[in-house]
């Protein structure tokens, strides 16, 4: 069984984690002390500054050579498999929208199935494997298991928070829609915004120009002319290609802090492991500095969401409860049949199921919030997932260990 003083160390966990949920709802709802602008920019400093540092420092500290590939493997298959069926679900969705006749206007219903693919999958493959998983598992299963779940977030911060990113960027860019987590200078804005002003200049133009044309098509040739030109012109202008969107997404995932941090935390990691060189501790403690805020700060951004809601659960409890259920039973079940396939077996299995049952990652709430996409069952994941999860995960070492 597990030890009292390892349920003590989660709770030790938890708690400052509620803490800071609670004082940011409680200074918005009841103090009135922060405007949702201030909020809002509460966020973009922890997706902007602390959350890249919290993965640079991550990645770089991990030996990348001493991973164990048999977890990793399984872990890409769990995330792999959802992720799979989840597109397929969309790709369907979408199709049979567009033979119902759906409005596919601004890419609106293009991309609402994706909005529920990124939101599912995050709920239900992106745990909480720091703040809350390492305290637990070291309580059951030996400080080995820290290690391993140093391992899972180094994959996670490399690929899937990159392809989570590239995905909110796809929806932005098809919807007509800007993103914010990406800095950018004011004069570059300024030129950005000439240049636009002038397209929407030749634009104006352009469409009077059409305009006048159809009404003289409509004088001698009838009005459902009209309709057809009018029709296809304001499409073709408002629905960019499938290519051109991809690339404008792909352009913005390269120039995201996130994808920074990942890949010079990589490189790092490869040299300073391979030649024994350690980082200056003037560097190590100024990124002490910034990415300890990273999770304080994002419960608490959590919680001023939350007061910002007409109610406390924001999602409803129908949304709340399928949520918790594809955390707590949907993702370990699948990591379960994932593991079985790649052949772990013993403590090793039994680590990479139950870290599957940790909650949301703190981090994925602050993208969905940044983006705008389902912050409220992101925000609810959180909350609701670190008060729940601390049962779930026993029952599942009881049954793991019968």
């Amino acid at each position: 069984m597990i030890p009292g003083s390892a349920v003590y160390h989660v709770v030790e966990a938890m708690v400052p984690l509620y803490t800071a949920a609670v004082l940011g709802y409680v200074s918005v709802r009841w103090l009135r002390a922060f405007s949702g602008e201030q909020c809002a920019g509460i966020n973009h400093f922890v997706a902007l500054y602390a959350v890249p540092v919290l993965i640079f420092h991550t990645i770089s500290t991990n030996d990348p050579y001493s991973m164990n590939g048999r977890l990793v493997a399984a872990d890409t298959l769990q995330k792999a498999i959802i992720l799979a069926i989840l597109m397929a679900w969309a790709l369907w969705s979408h199709c049979y929208g567009r033979r119902g006749g759906g409005d596919d206007r601004k890419g609106v219903t293009a991309t609402a199935p994706l909005k529920w693919v990124v939101t599912a999958f995050s709920v239900a493959v992106l745990p909480n494997t720091i703040v809350m998983g390492v305290p637990l598992l070291n309580g059951m299963y030996g400080a080995v298991s820290g290690g391993l779940m140093k391992q899972i977030v180094v994959m996670q911060f490399c690929v899937w928070y990159n392809l989570v990113i590239f995905l909110y960027e796809f929806m932005a860019a098809r919807d007509g829609g800007s993103v914010k987590i990406s800095p950018e200078p004011v004069a570059a804005a300024e030129n950005r915004t000439g240049d636009e002003d002038e397209a929407r200049e030749s634009q104006n133009n352009e469409l009077t120009e059409v305009a006048e044309a159809t009404t003289a098509i409509t004088m001698e040739d009838g009005s459902v002319c009209v309709a057809g030109v009018t029709s296809t012109t304001t499409e073709s202008a408002r629905v960019p290609s499938v290519m051109h969107v991809v690339w404008m997404a792909g352009k913005k995932v390269l120039h995201n802090p996130n994808t920074y941090a990942s890949f010079l935390g990589l490189i790092w990691s490869l040299i300073a492991f391979k030649f024994g060189i350690k980082m200056p501790k003037i560097i190590e403690d100024s990124l002490f500095i910034v990415y300890t805020t990273a999770v304080g700060l994002s419960m608490f951004s959590s919680g001023t969401f939350i007061a910002r809601q007409s109610r406390f659960v924001p999602c409803g409890y129908t949304i709340a409860s399928l949520s918790m259920l594809l955390k707590f039973l949907v993702g370990p079940v699948v990591m379960l049949l994932g593991s079985l396939t790649i052949g772990l077996h013993g403590t090793l299995l039994h680590i990479a199921v139950v870290q599957a049952a940790l909650p949301l990652a703190v981090t994925s709430f602050v993208y969905a919030e940044e983006y705008k996409v389902k912050a409220d069952i992101m925000s609810t994941g959180v909350i609701l997932g670190i008060f729940i999860s601390l049962p779930v995960t026993i029952v599942y070492y009881i049954l793991l260990g019968l």
